[in-house]
C-alpha cells in the first residue's frame, strides 16, 4: 500500500511510475547529439529500455521515496554520457592480415563466428553497441548474430547483410587468384549475372537471414584483380536488385568508389553508399535528390594508403596499386561530401582497419571538415536514421533502448579522447564496462 501510495505520488509530480532501475548520474549529458548541450542529469534505467531522463542529480534515497528499487547506480562525474555508438560499415568476422588470402582456404565458418566473437567484444568495449555488417561468410555472421542476441558472447547489436551480391569477378566475388578448382569450391551463393539471377541472389540472402543487401556496384581495392573501381554491375541488374530488396522489405547498401557507379547505385534507388570516392558535384546532387546516406570510410582509406607505402606490403600488386591511388583521395572526398550537404553515417570499414579502434574515424571526419558535436552525430543520430532504428537507438530518450556510454572528459572539444577514454559501456540496460 505504502509502494502504491509513493507511485502515485510520483506519477502526480510527472515521473515515471515506480520501478526497479539502474540509476546513471552525471554533470554532463548529451542527450541528442547536435541538439542538446551537455546537462546534469539523472537517467533511470527499467530492464533493457531507458524509463525516464530527469534534470538534475537525483539521490538514489529521493528515487527510493518515489517508490523506485535501485538495484544499481553509477555514479559517471567527470564524464560525458552519450549514446551508444552505431558503426555503418564492418566485417566483424575477419580481420586483415599477412596471412588473409591462406585463411579463406584454412579457416571454417565455425572459425570465422568464434573469431568475430572475439572483435565483437573489442568493438562494444570501446562503446560501438551497434554495428552494421556489410559482407561475411553467411554461415558465420548470422551465428555470431544470434549468439550476441541470446547473450551467449558479448558483442554489440548486429544487422547483416551475409555475403555480398557481386558479379562474377567483380570486387566481391573473391576469387580471383586462386587455382580455378579451388576457386570454385569458394564461390559464394551471392555471386549473380543478368537481372533474373541478381533477383535470386538477393532472395537468397534474405532466406538466410539478411538484415539487409549488400552489394558492390563498383570494383573495390582489396579484390586481388585489375579490373577498375568504376561500375560494374549493369543498370538492369541494378534495378533488378533494389526492387528485389524492396519488395521483401530490405534497403540496399552499395560499396561503389567510381562516380558512374556511384550515380547509378542512386538512380537504382539504392539508400546508402560505402566509400563514395570518387563523387562530385553532380554526384553530391544525386545524393541530395534521392535524400541517400554516405558512408565515407575514411580510416579504411588512411590504413590502405599507409599498407601501399610499406616496401614489405602483404598486398598483391593488384591490391597495392588501387591502395595508392585510391587511400589518399578519400579524406578530401569525405570534405567534399560535408560541405555539399550529404547525409554522412558513420562507418569504418573494420575489418580493413583493426577491430576495437573504430573511434579513429571520429578524428578523420573531423580532420575532414566536420565538427566533433556533428561527427558524433554521425555515429548516433544519423547513424540510426541510415539504418532505420531511430526510433530505438541514436539517442537517450525515454522509451529508447538502454544504449549508453560514458567518455572521460569533454569529446566535444576533444575527440580523440574517443579513442582512449571510453569508460562505461551499456546495451540494452546492461553494464558491460564501468569505472574502476
Amino acid at each position: 500500500m505504502v509502494r502504491f501510495l509513493f507511485a502515485a505520488s510520483a506519477l502526480a509530480l510527472g515521473t515515471a511510475q515506480a520501478a526497479d532501475v539502474t540509476v546513471l548520474r552525471t554533470d554532463r549529458l548529451v542527450a541528442v547529439p547536435g541538439d542538446s548541450s551537455p546537462k546534469a542529469a539523472t537517467i533511470l534505467i527499467e530492464d533493457d529500455k531507458i524509463l525516464e531522463v530527469r534534470d538534475g542529480r537525483i539521490s538514489d534515497r529521493a528515487l527510493s521515496e518515489e517508490g523506485h528499487t535501485v538495484e544499481a547506480s553509477y555514479d559517471l562525474g567527470g564524464h560525458t554520457v552519450l549514446p551508444g555508438f552505431i558503426d555503418g560499415h564492418v566485417h566483424i568476422t575477419s580481420e586483415n592480415n599477412p596471412r588473409g588470402r591462406l585463411q579463406r582456404v584454412e579457416l571454417s565458418s565455425a572459425d570465422r563466428a568464434l573469431m568475430g566473437a572475439g572483435f565483437a567484444k573489442k568493438t562494444l568495449m570501446a562503446g560501438f553497441t551497434t554495428v552494421r555488417d556489410v559482407g561475411a561468410d553467411g554461415e558465420a555472421i548470422f551465428a555470431l548474430r544470434s549468439g550476441i542476441e541470446r547473450g551467449d558472447v558479448p558483442g554489440p547489436r548486429i544487422l547483416a547483410s551475409g555475403n555480398s551480391v557481386s558479379i562474377t569477378g567483380g570486387h566481391g566475388d573473391g576469387t580471383q587468384g586462386y587455382a580455378l578448382e579451388v576457386a570454385e569450391l569458394l564461390k559464394s551463393p551471392a555471386v549473380c549475372d543478368g537481372a533474373d539471377d541478381c533477383r535470386r541472389a538477393v532472395r537468397e540472402q534474405i532466406r538466410r537471414g539478411a538484415d539487409h543487401i549488400k552489394i558492390t556496384a563498383t570494383g573495390g581495392v582489396l579484390s586481388n584483380t585489375q579490373t577498375g573501381t568504376e561500375q560494374q554491375f549493369t543498370n538492369e541488374e541494378l534495378a533488378a536488385i533494389v526492387d528485389a530488396a524492396n519488395k521483401m522489405g530490405r534497403d540496399v547498401t552499395a560499396h561503389a568508389h567510381g562516380k558512374g557507379g556511384i550515380e547509378a547505385a542512386l538512380n537504382a534507388g539504392v539508400r546508402t553508399i560505402e566509400h563514395g570516392t570518387y563523387l562530385d558535384d553532380r554526384t553530391i546532387r544525386a545524393f541530395r535528390r534521392n535524400d541517400a546516406f554516405l558512408v565515407p570510410t575514411l580510416l579504411a582509406g588512411a590504413t590502405v594508403a599507409e599498407w601501399a607505402k610499406d616496401p614489405n606490403t602483404f598486398l598483391t600488386p593488384a591490391q597495392r596499386a588501387k591502395s595508392a591511388e585510391v587511400g589518399p583521395l578519400m579524406q578530401e572526398m569525405g570534405r567534399r561530401a560535408h560541405e555539399g550537404g550529404v547525409k554522412i553515417a558513420f562507418g569504418t570499414d573494420s575489418g580493413v582497419s583493426k577491430h576495437g579502434e573504430n573511434a579513429k574515424e571520429f578524428a578523420l571526419m573531423v580532420d575532414a571538415g566536420m565538427t566533433e558535436e556533428e561527427a558524433i552525430r554521425a555515429a548516433t543520430v544519423v547513424g540510426s536514421q541510415n539504418i532505420r532504428m531511430e526510433d530505438k537507438i541514436g539517442t537517450i530518450e525515454a522509451g529508447k533502448l538502454a544504449d549508453i556510454i560514458a567518455v572521460e572528459g569533454d569529446p566535444l572539444s576533444d575527440i580523440e579522447l574517443l579513442q582512449t577514454a571510453v569508460n562505461f559501456v551499456m546495451k540494452d540496460g546492461e553494464v558491460f564496462k564501468a569505472p574502476q
